[in-house]
């Protein structure tokens, strides 16, 4: 059984997951043993190794540094894909049996909890009211991608946390910045969406038919 194991300490996002991706790109490991030292490193590692058709086995915390083993249940390294595409090309829209590039694929980058500048209470009021009216572009909405101050849209104590559960629950992918989340020491009061790293983003935007910045 052939083994890699990565040390991955002190790497900023997304080099951790950039570093699985090299190795099963090149070896196809049997087995992976990655280390990271942050909760946002695990989350993106473990969500990427399943995505390769990884199984996570264990993951132990040793002082503060994670320790994730994996095990492949594919070996044909051809078969894997990049998470943001799997989930495109298995999310289905009315008259539509798979996506094709150009089709239902549009996505909303949020960089901010306030929309515009000048004044933060009248900004929130903005966001409320778009997040809220989202549901609007129908079956074309694929994805929300909640970046920088945005992130905190995606907590507790968030006035649009309800809005975005039900986007959610009908279908939209929400991927939430998770080196932003560590950042305003949020990554524990997340509510929604799935903790993501750069190398996600750089492929949703290329995957998406349309991108909305905010």
């Amino acid at each position: 059984m052939s083994e890699i194991i990565l040390q991955c300490q002190g790497l900023d996002c997304p080099q951790p997951v950039l570093k699985c991706k090299e190795a099963i790109t090149a070896s196809n490991p049997d087995r992976l043993m990655v280390q990271v030292d942050n909760e946002a490193a695990r989350e993106n590692v473990t969500r990427f190794l399943r995505s390769q058709n990884y199984q996570v086995l264990n993951i132990q915390d040793k002082d503060g540094i994670f320790e994730l083993i994996a095990e492949s249940l594919n070996k044909d390294p051809s078969q894997t894909k990049q998470p943001a595409e799997e989930e495109i090309q298995s999310r289905s829209s009315p008259g539509v049996k798979s996506w094709t590039p150009g089709a239902y694929a549009h996505l909303v980058l949020i960089t901010s909890n306030v929309i515009g500048h000048g004044d933060d209470e009248l900004g929130q009021k903005l966001m409320h009211n778009f997040i809220a009216t989202l549901p609007e572009m129908g079956p074309s909405l694929w994805r929300i991608l909640l970046l920088n101050s945005g992130v905190k849209l995606a907590v507790g104590q968030s006035p649009v946390l309800d809005n975005l559960k039900k986007l959610e629950e009908n279908g939209v992918s929400i991927l939430v910045c998770g080196t932003c989340l560590d950042f305003f020491s949020l990554l524990e009061q997340k509510h929604v969406g799935q903790t993501t790293n750069m190398l996600d983003v750089v492929t949703s935007l290329q995957l998406a038919d349309k991108v909305i910045k905010v």
